[in-house]
């Protein structure tokens, strides 16, 4: 009856290079390429207690308390691989206890929320995926562990690396090759600070899987950015990034965005994850490279209306304190972000944003999945 268990958290990634198309649903292997900015986990993580024991029943999975249908194909496949390579641990030592036969109870929390466009699923699948790998002491490195829980959620596999990750789509059939590696540690470029601007806490109305398929079967614009465009920029991204160049950066994840958002919309019918306080947060991320003089900050939307505004710390007064003369009212705000003027004829953009942002969340690039001794269960 002993209860075998681990813990970890494992933190969201916001993509500046945009994971969007299936050519195998089934393997969740992806028509191109991307690249994501790991978050920080003191701000943005699930964390995950696995347990398994021969006094449970069956498999279960809880997450922020509610119980969880774990019977879906992508959460068994995970599920399956993980335990085939416990098996082999097993094989290789007879007195290896045999907690692949064993069921498991999973409980899983986020601190942000859940469906919203904020790359839950990614930090689910990932954190899932690596409290079972440490409960079954498996020897698999984040590459191997990336390939499993690729199949989980795609963008998953990035939450198992720190920094800044990149996914390659792979070219086998059997998806062995579609994995994440790491591009640059947290380390290599620390200054990175994002700003989350939680434009709707509320449940998407088109998930990503299926908008997905939509974009796929109907977007004439989706084929020629997964052949042409992105490529392309995956290679000038990572320059960008191994130079530290934010100018390029900016540029590179402003336009990837649009691109994304402009094959949605190509869509039939047309897919629309951005509103008017989405528009509105890009109208004052314009303003605010305009005063500048150069791209000092760079918006990104992922499948969901929240804006995710990157820019670098010695930036910070004229970004997040330009946001926060307009957003002070709204919790979250670290203390050590001060206010800054309010840029002039920005006044309605302003009043959008009041209207539409509910949170903001300030963070920055962090580092990959941590094992924690807090079980939730």
């Amino acid at each position: 009856m002993e209860i075998h268990k681990a813990s970890t958290y494992a933190p969201v990634n916001i993509a500046v290079i945009k994971y969007w198309g299936k050519r195998d649903t089934k393997l969740n292997l992806p028509t191109n390429s991307s690249l994501s900015v790991t978050l920080s986990q003191d701000d943005l993580r699930t964390h995950t207690t696995a347990t398994c024991s021969s006094s449970y029943q069956h498999d279960s999975l809880t997450l922020n308390g509610s119980d969880q249908d774990i019977s879906g194909a992508r959460t068994q496949a995970c599920l399956r691989e993980l335990r085939a390579l416990r098996q082999e641990v097993e094989a290789q030592d007879s007195n290896a206890p045999k907690l692949s036969e064993l069921p498991l109870k999973i409980v899983s929390e986020n601190n942000f929320p859940t469906a919203a466009g904020l790359a839950s699923s990614a930090a689910g699948f990932a954190a899932l995926v690596r409290a079972i790998a440490n409960l079954y002491q498996l020897p698999a490195t984040p590459t191997v562990l990336s390939r499993i829980a690729r199949q989980g959620s795609g963008s998953a596999c990035r939450s198992l690396f720190g920094g800044y990750v990149g996914w390659q789509q792979g070219e086998l059939d059997d998806g062995s090759d579609s994995v994440a590696y790491e591009v640059a540690p947290a380390s290599h470029w620390p200054d990175m600070r994002a700003l989350v601007l939680v434009a709707s806490a509320e449940k998407k109305d088109v998930s990503s899987t299926a908008g997905m398929q939509q974009t796929v079967a109907s977007s004439a614009l989706f084929q020629y950015r997964a052949e042409h465009v992105v490529p392309k920029r995956m290679k000038a991204m990572e320059k960008a990034i191994h130079d530290r160049n934010f100018e390029a950066f900016a540029v590179l994840t402003t336009k990837d965005s649009n691109n994304f958002h402009a094959t949605c919309l190509d869509t039939d019918p047309p897919i629309f994850y951005m509103n008017d306080t989405s528009r509105a947060a890009v109208r004052m991320c314009e303003a605010i490279n305009k005063a500048a003089g150069r791209a000092i900050c760079a918006y990104t939307f992922d499948a969901g209306p929240n804006a995710v505004v990157y820019y670098l710390a010695d930036d910070e007064a004229r970004v997040a304190g330009t946001f926060k003369s307009v957003l002070g009212g709204v919790t979250g705000w670290k203390s050590d972000i001060k206010t800054s003027d309010a840029l002039e004829g920005m006044e309605h953009v302003g009043d959008m944003l009041k209207k539409g942002i509910s949170r903001v969340i300030s963070t920055r690039v962090g580092d990959g999945p941590r094992k924690t001794d807090e079980h939730l269960c």
